[in-house]
């Protein structure tokens, strides 16, 4: 199936002069598939996390010692949530902010061992969920929606008021490396 970048909406259900139902519109669809993304996590993951939780737990997995800057930048959060996640996930003791020496101006974050006993817990979960988010479409479908799905959120990165960023990291000393 070859994708196109614009094409128009066919089909949907058209009532009040020519306008399509609020069932029907992509806003609401997208809104509803988050509700049910976000029950189907907690059922399967637990609620010791929430989702934007287990993003931020994840990526200081595969980065250790980034700034809360860049965490941001990496979950597509605005710094101000960033910062306040870091601080709840300190205070629950799954992660330690850790402030330079040569610079009092950011954070540096890891994971502490009891966050990295959270993910081990999680993370095989997580193939689970994806399982439970897809069941529902055959395999071919579940690949077009997945491809559809990265191109939708690729190519409107930048119409969210925190796009994902994952140019680089700074270092220790603040720089980009």
């Amino acid at each position: 199936m070859r994708l196109s970048a614009k094409r128009p909406l066919v089909g949907g259900s058209k009532r009040n002069g020519g306008s399509r139902e609020v069932y029907d519109e992509p806003g609401h669809l997208i809104r509803r598939a988050q509700q049910i993304a976000v029950s189907m996590f907690h059922s399967t993951m637990g609620h010791g996390v929430t989702p934007v939780q287990y993003c931020v737990l994840r990526v200081l997995q595969e980065h250790p010692g980034i700034d809360q800057v860049t965490l941001a930048k990496f979950c597509a959060l605005d710094t101000s949530t960033a910062a306040d996640l870091a601080v709840r996930l300190e205070e629950r003791g799954l992660v330690r902010r850790m402030m330079p020496m040569k610079s009092k101006r950011f954070r540096l974050l890891h994971l502490t061992e009891e966050g990295t006993a959270v993910l081990r817990r999680l993370v095989p979960r997580s193939g689970v969920l994806g399982g439970r988010l897809l069941q529902a479409l055959n395999r071919e479908e579940q690949k077009v929606f997945m491809q559809l799905l990265k191109k939708f959120v690729h190519l409107n990165n930048g119409e969210s008021r925190a796009p994902l960023d994952r140019s680089g990291t700074r270092n220790g000393r603040g720089q980009r490396s």
